[in-house]
């Protein structure tokens, strides 16, 4: 536990070095690298909120989708750890842009936000899940 708390506090170091900060919605947007950099090195929750159609198309390794149109959204942010760090994406930005105040709500202090959502992540040839 503490190997992760020193490992956490050096990337969230990075990420202000590196980053936009959102100040209006309470959240760090990340570049697709810096991204993907901190998810490899957290293991942390990734989720996708977009459709479960886009979902299965393609998406970032490990992530989980709730689908930001869905009734339950809200319910089902809640069954994540919220003390943990929550990496969250969409196709462009602008849902989990939205979805960002909710994820406070729900008890979430650190909140990422892949910037350019996944249309930025492939246009960095970043590596992805297609069925």
């Amino acid at each position: 536990m503490k190997r992760f708390h020193i490992s956490f506090c050096l990337m969230l170091t990075i990420f202000m070095l590196n980053c936009q900060s959102d100040s209006v919605k309470g959240a760090i947007k990340l570049s697709p690298k810096i991204f993907k950099d901190s998810i490899i090195s957290n293991g942390a929750q990734v989720v996708d909120v977009r459709t479960r159609k886009e979902f299965h198309i393609d998406r970032i390794e490990n992530a989980v989708n709730i689908d930001y149109f869905s009734e339950n959204f809200t319910d089902s942010i809640s069954l994540l750890n919220t003390k943990k760090p929550v990496f969250i994406y969409c196709r462009s930005g602008k849902r989990s842009t939205n979805s960002i105040p909710m994820f406070k709500k729900a008890g979430f202090k650190y909140v990422y936000e892949l910037e350019g959502g996944f249309l930025n992540w492939k246009k960095e040839s970043l590596k992805s899940i297609s069925n």
